[in-house]
């Protein structure tokens, strides 16, 4: 009897322990290290394992094969020409555009600094590192724990490189002259020292037991694209098609301020001749293959480090490039090929060779990476975790329908196999069937029997615009659909 009372005792003894937390038979899950790579003007078409086989990828082609690949993945737009301060501005704020517009020049203050990304991962307990391409207005020193060669928005061009005719004769300037600085400012491409300094970081990583967390913001492949001369010779100008939206001259480029106003417009000359489209294709393709060695590099060293199963890697861009479809260059437009951006998931729960084809935004990326940390999203992230349709916990999106803008002469809403493009300085309504269409050439907005998908989708971008904080009236320019 007395041992019976006393094996009670010593169990009620535990029991109390347990609820009181101080004893656990569990061992503490550790929290996942996280990578960040991000590309920098990088068309969702230029990966060969997602359907180009134009291009050389073989490192991004494994990450396809090892975890998850989101099809259809999208930036909402820019307040200005370039597109990119307005998509690191989001991610790193977790706001959608306008409210991340609206707070941008408060991005130093500690009320607003406090919250970002790099912050936020920081207070989870991670080391967190960042180099590279940072370009939104505040310091990334003020966010990480550590920082390495901290670049600009673009790598600095050389007058040649914007008088470029593109004739067969014109070879003044080539993407592996180092005389004429960009991405070989400083003596070595910007994208190998970027890999340099991610092995290193990781090389340090690896004798520690604190969790990581990496921001790798390369350049490339943005303009002036430029790589070594290996990697230009991978793509003959024979082997590099035209695309199938390829014309001369966009007739609303003015219109939408991507004319000749526009900088990026001028990295060919108007017209767009065809040698001139596959120039640009080229070098675009070259320096992509180039940041994909790098890739290749990094997974390597992580996997060296013994990490790699407990760490989950995204991959994406800030967002697209035209590269010479509609006879546009940049990315100051709302046709798929400059607003959606790779996105591949990579961790230890994540299926492989799995495509997920629901919409997202590539500013999904951050909620996502505090759903990892055991972080509860903030109330002002905007954005939503993708990792359940990483997953296949969740197959539809967690949007009813895809926003977007440039400026305020450019709108867009995508749903149901619809994209509605509205230029309200024309002003012109464009409707594109993209289920039979995927290339947006053909409008559909004239033929009569689309008045009533026009005008839903007109309802919806309106209920989008409330929903975002976008005051841009449509109703002067479109009063037809505003009835």
């Amino acid at each position: 009897m007395n041992i019976f009372r006393n094996y009670t005792c010593i169990s009620t003894f535990f029991c109390c322990l347990l609820a009181l937390g101080l004893f656990s038979c569990k061992e503490e899950v550790k929290k996942p290290n996280i990578i960040f790579l991000f590309a920098d003007d990088q068309n969702f078409n230029t990966i060969h394992a997602a359907g180009n086989t134009e291009i050389f990828t073989p490192n991004l082609d494994k990450m396809v094969q090892d975890g998850t690949y989101f099809s259809h993945n999208f930036n909402m737009g820019g307040w200005n020409g370039a597109v990119c301060i307005a998509s690191r501005t989001m991610i790193n704020s977790g706001r959608s555009i306008w409210r991340a517009h609206q707070i941008e020049k408060q991005l130093k203050t500690p009320e607003i600094s406090d919250g970002l990304w790099g912050n936020i991962m920081k207070k989870a307990g991670y080391e967190t590192y960042m180099t590279g391409k940072w370009h939104i207005q505040n310091n990334p020193q003020d966010c990480f724990t550590h920082t390495g060669s901290i670049r600009a928005g673009m790598p600095k061009q050389s007058d040649a490189r914007y008088s470029r005719t593109f004739t067969e004769n014109d070879t003044l300037w080539q993407p592996y002259k180092k005389e004429f600085g960009g991405f070989w400012d400083g003596g070595k491409h910007w994208t190998e020292v970027l890999g340099d300094e991610a092995l290193e970081f990781l090389d340090d990583a690896k004798e520690k037991d604190k969790p990581f967390f990496m921001y790798l913001a390369f350049n490339a492949p943005h303009d002036p694209r430029q790589s070594p001369k290996e990697f230009v010779d991978m793509y003959p100008l024979e082997n590099i098609a035209i695309p199938n939206s390829y014309m001369p001259l966009y007739p609303y480029r003015d219109s939408i301020d991507s004319g000749i106003a526009c900088r990026d417009e001028r990295l060919a000359p108007f017209p767009r001749t065809k040698h001139s489209v596959k120039v640009n294709r080229q070098e675009y393709y070259a320096i992509i293959t180039h940041l994909d060695q790098q890739i290749g590099r990094i997974l390597a060293a992580l996997k060296a480090t013994g990490k790699m199963e407990n760490t989950y890697i995204f991959y994406t861009a800030d967002h697209g490039l035209a590269c010479g479809n509609h006879g546009l260059i940049g990315k100051q437009s709302l046709f798929d090929h400059s607003v959606r951006a790779p996105l591949i998931v990579i961790g230890p729960d994540i299926p492989k060779n799995n495509k997920v084809n629901a919409e997202v935004y590539l500013q999904d990326i951050m909620p996502s990476s505090l759903e990892l940390a055991g972080v509860e999203k903030p109330t002002y992230v905007e954005f939503s975790s993708l990792l359940d349709l990483a997953k296949g916990k969740q197959t539809n999106s967690s949007y009813k329908a895809i926003y977007g803008c440039f400026k305020n002469v450019q709108r867009m809403v995508r749903k149901d196999g619809y994209k509605l493009i509205l230029y309200p300085k024309v002003p012109k309504v464009l409707l594109f069937d993209l289920n039979n269409d995927p290339e947006e050439i053909n409008d559909i907005s004239m033929i009569p029997e689309n008045e009533t998908k026009i005008k839903e989708l007109y309802a919806e971008l309106v209920e989008l615009q409330k929903e975002f904080n976008d005051t841009l009236d449509l109703r002067k320019a479109f009063p037809m659909l505003s009835n």
